[in-house]
């Protein structure tokens, strides 16, 4: 992950929640008043947000001691305590809500992850992500899919070429597409086209492209398709593939499987902070 990217969103995420002060904690505590609190599952999957938690508390105040006790990509069940921070109170509270949702975005994508890997077992099949991302998180999503097992496609428009269904029916066919395209790229850019029929793939491969997603096919219709597709061209699925008919696409022979599922629709994974009262003398064990 690119720290000094990550140091600059974190800095516009705590500007858009803190504004000119936090009228709360900092109108109810001192500046020299510490205290720690405790992050804890209150889910069970993966885990994922290591380095949210320890340069956004650090942004806040360099002096916030954090204690891991879970890493990215570690399995965790309901009560699990992923991490203990102390520091000054004003900034802990500061920090909380918008560390909390991003570890909770981050520990809900590398769990769905974690599950279609899974469900890959026994097949060649790799799973990857899309650019169904949330604009503006699509480094973090795209890290928390690798911690949960599975790989990234493209990053974005500028490091591949995809030439999908519109990209196809403007330029007139599969063939012409490519052939423009070709002819003004270098040799390290790939181009994936998208097919939904015979014909099309036929054309694709004779139009020399180095990958072809099978686009909202069955999994019946890749297996017998598969079959002619050269060694050296690349195969991904996508398109209407759930977790639950997930195995099934996998043994088609299809060598990728990429789900916007892993980062448009997940659930955001439950964490909550637990702080000890004032007055009280032992942390309460959830």
């Amino acid at each position: 992950m690119n720290i000094i990217k990550l140091e600059e969103m974190l800095k516009q995420f705590f500007n858009e929640d803190i504004g000119d002060g936090d009228l709360s904690s900092e109108l109810i505590f001192s500046v020299e008043q510490t205290g720690s609190f405790s992050f804890y599952a209150k889910d069970s999957g993966i885990f994922c947000g290591t380095p949210i938690i320890e340069h956004g508390f650090r942004l806040l105040d360099p002096s916030m001691q954090i204690t891991m006790h879970k890493n990215d990509g570690d399995a965790v069940n309901y009560g699990d305590i992923l991490a203990v921070i102390k520091g000054p109170l004003q900034k802990l509270l500061i920090g909380e809500r918008v560390i909390l949702n991003l570890i909770q975005r981050m520990s809900a994508i590398a769990t769905a992850a974690n599950r279609a890997v899974q469900e890959t077992a026994g097949t060649t099949a790799k799973i990857c992500d899309t650019r169904k991302t949330i604009p503006g998180l699509r480094m973090l999503d795209k890290y928390a899919v690798r911690i949960g097992g599975a790989y990234n496609h493209r990053s974005g428009l500028y490091d591949a070429i995809m030439l999908k269904d519109n990209h196809i029916a403007f330029a007139g066919s599969i063939t012409e597409a490519v052939q423009t395209a070709r002819k003004k790229i270098g040799h390290t850019v790939k181009i994936e086209v998208e097919i939904e029929t015979k014909t099309q793939l036929d054309e694709a491969i004779a139009a020399g492209v180095d990958i072809i997603m099978f686009d909202n096919c069955t999994p019946e219709e890749i297996a017998a398709w598969i079959q002619s597709v050269p060694s050296h061209i690349a195969t991904e699925a996508s398109g209407g593939i759930t977790l639950e008919n997930l195995h099934a696409y996998a043994k088609s022979g299809i060598q990728w499987i990429s789900l916007g599922a892993l980062t448009h629709s997940v659930k955001a994974f439950d964490i909550s902070a637990l702080v000890q009262m004032k007055g009280e003398h032992t942390l309460v064990n959830h």
